[in-house]
């Protein structure tokens, strides 16, 4: 008998939760002077500028530039890779772009303000950023659905100017991802890569813009650079590899499930894919389908040694159990693929995004379903969300006393003030009470 492709768990064994936090503990840690090279690209773009942009260009994108002018890309190059895509490629980017700015119009949120009784008025104030950059990764993995899905909720926010970046090797571009950003309205377009780009749309350089946040996906280095440069600006999150978890009944077609699984695998060897169902004869015929489907895949080295590393075929003994196993993993997609899965639903606290019913297949979430892709992972749907409007939108207090409310509040302010022994504050709040 063949070894299985996909380690097998039951949830009812006395050593589950020790074997489920060694699956859950994936070790993506790579070389230790990333951190140090990532640091010093940095500090190299903040001293040199487009000087360091270019020589970064040359030695990673072997791109012979002597000018930074050479390194952005005119709004009519992004308008002609859209008027030339063929016509079915060019539809289905603008499906997908309808629906997720329609989904996405839903998120804005809306100023509002109060009135209270002495006529003191309390209120928040919703405005857009004035500069957002995104990094769209180049060369093999390039994503013209992660353009759209990180472009348009900062244009949908309002943000005033949203800056792109991404790498040209050898001066080869993606038609699809320049015809993106121009569906999604990205106002400028650097073709640079790597840590050098967060740095420039970090710190700014003579040709490339400041911006005020920083989203997108990109490699370690990317991320490293994103991680370093937060606190100058804002960033998206830190992303880890993509996972998926599949809760299925007995009555789902297992080369469904079996090609779920192998749509997060075919990501990278570090992607998670796994199921969980209380019928263990399910189990085995997925099993058999991840054995005949997998080598029909272009992938296939990829997908089995994910699945091999960090995929499950889990035996859970209830869907009451199946749910407590999945707030644990607090997975980036979750499928419901079972006949009641709003029932399910309601036990879930911690996921990304959640798939019901078994036709409502992750892979359309990726590209056009509306809801965006940018999702947390690693557990950190605990906190985190997905990526959204409200991304790109700052939210400032409103605070306008009347002379009673001063009074009142001033009185109130003084006792808790000196109680901090900080008299300035008392006496400013004490300047407002109006005598009895």
């Amino acid at each position: 008998m063949p070894d299985p492709v996909m380690r097998h768990l039951d949830a009812t064994s006395a050593g589950f939760s020790a074997a489920l936090n060694h699956l859950l503990d994936r070790d993506t840690e790579l070389a230790s002077n990333v951190e140090a090279v990532v640091s010093g690209i940095i500090a190299r773009v903040r001293r040199e500028g487009d000087a360091a942009l270019l020589d970064y260009s040359r030695r990673f994108d072997e791109l012979e530039c002597t000018d930074a002018a050479a390194l952005s890309l005119p709004a009519a190059r992004l308008a002609q890779a859209l008027e030339c895509l063929p016509r079915q490629q060019g539809d289905a980017l603008e499906t997908a772009a309808d629906r997720i700015r329609s989904y996405h119009e839903r998120q804005r949120q809306q100023s509002w303000e109060y009135e209270e009784p002495d006529g003191t008025r309390l209120g928040q104030r919703i405005t857009a950023l004035d500069r957002a950059g995104l990094y769209v990764p180049g060369g093999k993995a390039a994503y013209p659905s992660s353009v759209l899905m990180n472009a348009i909720p900062a244009k949908v926010a309002g943000v005033g100017q949203l800056v792109m970046t991404v790498p040209t090797p050898r001066g080869e571009s993606n038609e699809m991802v320049l015809a993106a950003a121009a569906l999604a309205g990205v106002d400028r377009v650097f073709t640079i890569g790597g840590a050098q780009a967060v740095a420039a749309m970090a710190y700014g350089t003579e040709t490339v813009p400041a911006v005020d946040k920083i989203v997108g996906p990109g490699n370690i280095y990317v991320a490293t650079a994103k991680k370093q440069v937060f606190g100058k600006v804002g960033i998206d999150m830190i992303a880890g590899p993509s996972e998926v978890v599949l809760v299925c009944d007995a009555q789902v077609d297992p080369d469904w499930a079996a090609m779920d699984l192998f749509a997060q695998a075919e990501h990278d060897e570090l992607a998670q894919s796994i199921l969980l169902s209380t019928d263990r004869g399910f189990l085995q015929r997925v099993e058999a389908s991840i054995t005949s489907l997998l080598p029909t895949m272009e992938r296939a080295p990829i997908i089995r040694e994910a699945l091999a590393r960090q995929g499950a075929l889990i035996y859970v003994p209830d869907l009451d159990t199946a749910a407590q196993v999945v707030n644990r993993i607090a997975p980036e997609h979750l499928e419901l693929m079972l006949s009641d899965a709003r029932a399910l639903l309601q036990q879930v606290r911690h996921a990304g995004a959640v798939f019901l019913g078994p036709n409502s297949a992750e892979a359309l979430g990726d590209y056009c379903a509306g809801p965006n892709h940018v999702l947390p992972t690693s557990g950190t749907a605990r906190f985190s969300s997905p990526l959204g409007v409200y991304d790109f939108q700052k939210r400032t207090s409103l605070i306008e006393c009347s002379a009673a409310g001063a009074s009142t509040l001033g009185a109130t302010a003084s006792i808790l003030a000196r109680s901090e022994d900080l008299t300035a504050h008392a006496r400013s709040a004490e300047y407002r009470i109006r005598p009895s």
